[in-house]
């Protein structure tokens, strides 16, 4: 049986109306952090002389801890048998050091909290393959670009996109590793120095600036804006 012409004409109306004024899809949005994971991180700084005057190739592991908010960053440069700890406790205190020098730091916020991407004000970029991997994008506050894993939804790497231009790639991801070890969150005695020793706290080149310090200062950055 044939449609009437007219009939015809208005449904085919109807229906194009209808999907004009289907709504398209919300854009993902990124997974919140584990309360506790532990990450690998590789940096390669070679070609960004003015992120860090360190050696420019260093692994990081990261353990995020916010039940008990903390985060520690543990650096290791290319060929060095001394890390660099980065401590960060969510009063806003971070010690940064190694077996013979310590630096103290204090910022308005602590720790990352787990929604800090996830709970708002993250700008979707859309899909990029980076590694082989395809991932979804974010920006935020318009200095981090963050990319996820489609599949997994675990984070693959972050850019800063300020004069630093540090890039971190996410090597392995751990959900729910925790490092137990106290006495790898505890800063040594020569960060407490006596009066009489005060200078052994100076900064010297080691700790002028490196990524790993960039990289949680502009982290931390992102929580004050994000209002967290």
């Amino acid at each position: 049986m044939a449609w009437p012409l007219p009939l015809l004409l208005l449904l085919l109306l109807a229906t194009a109306n209808a999907e004009i004024d289907d709504p398209p899809p919300p854009p993902p949005a990124p997974a919140r952090w584990p309360d506790q994971f532990h990450a690998v991180l590789f940096t390669n700084l070679t070609n960004v002389s003015t992120a860090s005057t360190g050696p420019p190739l260093r692994l990081t592991d990261l353990y995020y801890d916010w039940p008990r908010r903390r985060n520690l960053n543990l650096v290791r440069h290319q060929l060095s048998a001394d890390p660099l700890y980065d401590v960060e406790w969510d009063n806003g205190t971070t010690f940064y050091f190694d077996t013979a020098t310590c630096r103290t730091e204090h910022f308005p916020v602590g720790v990352l909290r787990p929604g800090w991407l996830s709970d708002g004000g993250a700008v979707y970029l859309g899909r990029q393959s980076t590694g082989g991997i395809e991932c979804h994008v974010w920006g935020k506050a318009g200095f981090i670009v963050y990319y996820e894993d489609v599949v997994t939804r675990r984070p693959v790497r972050w850019n800063f996109i300020d004069v630093t231009g540090i890039e971190q790639f996410v090597m392995s991801f751990e959900v729910g590793v925790v490092l137990e070890d106290d006495a790898q969150w505890q800063a040594p005695a020569h960060c407490f120095p006596d009066d009489d020793d005060e200078g052994n706290t100076e900064d010297d080149g080691h700790f002028t600036t490196t990524s790993s310090m960039e990289a949680a200062k502009l982290l931390r950055k992102l929580a004050g804006a994000a209002a967290f």
